[in-house]
Parts: structure tokens; C-alpha cells; sequence
């Protein structure tokens, strides 16, 4: 299974990557954790103490140099296209709970989307994950589908919008479907998130009444003092996770 999550920056989709991630690796699957947004917190979300984190691949100039063969930082002139990255998920991750993670990275700076070394070298890596790996995957993404591309898209099972009652969370998520399209993606799953009552639930599907969404999950205050204590957001919260094993099902419906 290939997932990949994202939504508006605050909607919480890395609460909901944590809880996909502890619900597969519980039912005996082998998780890869992929923390590519920019604000990388998925390491906090997983547990893992603040003196166990990864750089992320993205800002590791020597390996980038030597797969490339290039210099990093560089824009223009020549460099490899297809760097070898099949052995860097060995090399480059962390493991805790049956579950493995490892840190992308963005390329922050102008020109981000250009064709640099950074940029080849995080795509070539996310494709080899998506397309060359025998465990679930489940790619934390930034607000967009930027880490995609229209081969990368056809191996992804399902991409899991998260969105919460709020008309900014309703445009990215129309944004986000529009992007999906164009590069083919076309499995879409929503998930509503902080939901205080009927009234949010109802705001949600009103507005997108023609979204699958595959659960909600109420605005949880442990959520918030999980996130506080650098706890994961499933410890102590049983129905928490109960309402991630149902969105868990509606994924692998």
C-alpha cells in the first residue's frame, strides 16, 4: 500500500499520517514513514525522542554531490538525472514501533521547483519509494502534490486529503483535487479533522458533497497536550485510535 497525505499547513495531517502509521504497523505491516514537508514534525508525531532525528535528504550536501555529481546548490550545468537511491531507505532511517521513518526535505529557496540537484535527487528518491518498495509507504507531504510527478502518481493507492470546517481548508482542498488531476491522480480520499460537532460535520459535507470521505475524527484537547509533551497523538487515546482503524478500512475498501 502506497499513501501519501496532505492538506492545508495546521489541518493536522500529521496527526493523521502518526495514526495511519501505528494502525498498519499493528496489524504486522512494514511502515515507511516519509516526513516530506517542510515543516518536519513527523519524528515528534512517531515518538521518537528529540536526540533520534534525521537529516533530511534534501540538505545532505555531500550525498548529493556524489550521487548527482554535481554541486549542490548549483542550477544549471550538468548532472545526473537518475542518482542511485535504492540503498539510501537502509541507510537513512529511523526505527520505533515496527515503524521505520525517513526525512525528505524540501528544497527551500527560490527556484525550489527548478531542475537542481536537490530536487532530482528527492524525486528520484520518492519514486523508488513508491515504485521499488515491497512495504507500505505513507509520504507526509507540504499543502500540494509537489512531490508527484504523473509516473510517481499512477503507484500511489490512495491520496488522502485532510481538511478541517474552515472555507481556507475547503480552497486548498479544491486546489489540491485540481493538481491531483493533472497528473492523473485520481484514487482521492478526504478525512475530516477537529470536528467539534454535527454542525462541522454537516459544514463538510455539504460543501463537498461529491468527496469520499473515509472518516472524521473529532477535535481531541489530548491531541493538543499530546503534541505539547512531544507525545504521539495515539498515546493514552484509545478512541483515537479506534477512529483511525475505521479510516484504515475505508482505505483498504
Amino acid at each position: 500500500m502506497k499513501l501519501a497525505v496532505t492538506g492545508k499547513g495546521g489541518v493536522g495531517k500529521t496527526t493523521v499520517v502518526a495514526g495511519l502509521a501505528r494502525v498498519l504497523a499493528e496489524r504486522g505491516q512494514k511502515v515507511l514513514a516519509i516526513d516530506a514537508d517542510p515543516a518536519s514534525n513527523l519524528a515528534s508525531a512517531l515518538g521518537f525522542p528529540k536526540d533520534q532525528r534525521l537529516t533530511p535528504i534534501a540538505e545532505m550536501k555531500e550525498l548529493i554531490e556524489e550521487r548527482t555529481e554535481s554541486k549542490s546548490g548549483s542550477m544549471g550545468g550538468f548532472f545526473k538525472l537518475n542518482p542511485r537511491v535504492d540503498d539510501l531507505p537502509d541507510k537513512y532511517t529511523l526505527e520505533k514501533d515496527g515503524i521505520r521513518l525517513m526525512v525528505m526535505g524540501t528544497v527551500q529557496k527560490g527556484g525550489g521547483g527548478c531542475v537542481c540537484p536537490e530536487n532530482v535527487m528527492v524525486k528520484t528518491l520518492v519514486s523508488h519509494l513508491l515504485l521499488g518498495r515491497g512495504e507500505v509507504v505513507i509520504l507526509d507531504m507540504e499543502a500540494g502534490v509537489e512531490h508527484l510527478g504523473r509516473a510517481t502518481a499512477q503507484a500511489v493507492d490512495k491520496l488522502i486529503v485532510v481538511v478541517e470546517p474552515g472555507q481556507r481548508s475547503l480552497e486548498v482542498a479544491q486546489k489540491i483535487r485540481q493538481l491531483a488531476a493533472d497528473i492523473g491522480l485520481k484514487s482521492i480520499g478526504w478525512v475530516g479533522n477537529k470536528i467539534r460537532g454535527e454542525a462541522d460535520r454537516n459544514f463538510l459535507s455539504s460543501r463537498m458533497a461529491d468527496f469520499q470521505f473515509l472518516g472524521f475524527l473529532p477535535y481531541d484537547p489530548r491531541i493538543v497536550e499530546a503534541d505539547l509533551a512531544a507525545k504521539p497523538p495515539y498515546a493514552d487515546n484509545p478512541e483515537f485510535l479506534r477512529r483511525m482503524r475505521e479510516i484504515v478500512d475505508q482505505v483498504g475498501s
